[in-house]
């Protein structure tokens, strides 16, 4: 462990504990928790949130990948988030996956997809209508969710990994949130040290130009994308992120919806979403869930 993963951890912690503090399980939602969905239960496991007035009915599900500086992170930070969009009438899919630097890339995207292949196996149990999939992720869970679409959708991007995308699987759509999606170590523009630090971290090579193509996502969007939700807000650090991903999906041709929340007088902050007391992360979420259900049957 580096004293760069020990601080991430430490501070970001200490933010979520105050953004969590007092929440509990909503009444109106049923939780299966800590369910392992992989070979290593310290790190793979998952829980699923429902409506409760939803009762046996197969539902659209929506699959989590959070965020956290690719170090940081589990189910327990978002599961209020999570039960947030479960109470819009999905079934939402929230899991612990493998971080960095203890697993190396592509350890995340091998979960996620682990993740994915369970919710089309458990679909009867859970009450999981597999023919309205969709994800969301933030940060670097927005990057993990990103690059999982591509992969999902190019088949020679998809071709560079060792795991397959399961049989029958379709991204119906995806949201990002105050996401990454063009990682550069240049020392200009809005990358730093921290991002190189980060990248040592989370890449095998320590961020090799072949590496650093691979997690890119800019260069492996196709026309086959999923249609995208994207978001971001004035006191985002990433928020140059956004207008960039704008430009390739238009340039692909795939449709999307870009949304900036807050103003100069009230900025907003990276990942405010997942505060879910805030005005504005219920208008976001409910937003999202909005375009979501354009894909699905629930009014």
């Amino acid at each position: 462990m580096s004293r760069m993963s020990d601080t991430i951890r430490e501070e970001f912690k200490k933010s979520d504990d105050v953004r969590d503090a007092g929440y509990r399980t909503p009444e109106d939602v049923v939780r299966c928790d800590d369910i392992v969905y992989g070979a290593d239960a310290a790190w793979q496991t998952l829980d699923v949130y429902r409506p409760k007035q939803a009762e046996s009915r197969k539902l659209p599900v929506i699959v989590s990948i959070h965020g956290g500086g690719w170090v940081y992170g589990d189910k327990e930070r978002y599961q209020y988030y999570c039960m947030d969009l479960a109470r819009r009438g999905f079934a939402v899919v929230n899991f612990t996956y493998r971080l960095a630097p203890e697993f190396k890339y592509p350890a995340a995207l091998e979960d996620a997809n682990s993740v994915f292949a369970w919710v089309l196996a458990n679909a009867e149990e859970y009450g999981v209508d597999t023919g309205h999939i969709f994800g969301v992720g933030d940060s670097a869970g927005g990057h993990y969710m990103s690059l999982y679409a591509a992969i999902c959708t190019n088949p020679d991007y998809a071709a560079e990994y060792a795991f397959r995308v399961p049989e029958g699987l379709a991204l119906k759509a995806i949201a990002l949130n105050c996401g990454v999606y063009d990682i550069s170590l240049k020392e200009d523009g809005d990358t730093d040290g921290q991002t190189r630090l980060l990248m040592a971290e989370l890449l095998p090579e320590q961020g090799s130009e072949k590496e650093l193509q691979m997690i890119n996502l800019f260069s492996h969007i196709s026309g086959n994308y999923p249609p995208v939700f994207f978001m971001t807000c004035p006191g985002d650090f990433l928020k140059n992120q956004a207008a960039g991903l704008a430009e390739v999906l238009a340039e692909k041709n795939v449709p999307f919806v870009y949304r900036m929340y807050g103003n100069g007088e009230n900025p907003l902050k990276h990942v405010f979403h997942c505060d879910i007391k805030m005005e504005e992360a219920q208008l976001c979420n409910e937003e999202e869930c909005r375009f979501f259900r354009t894909f699905c049957e629930i009014s």
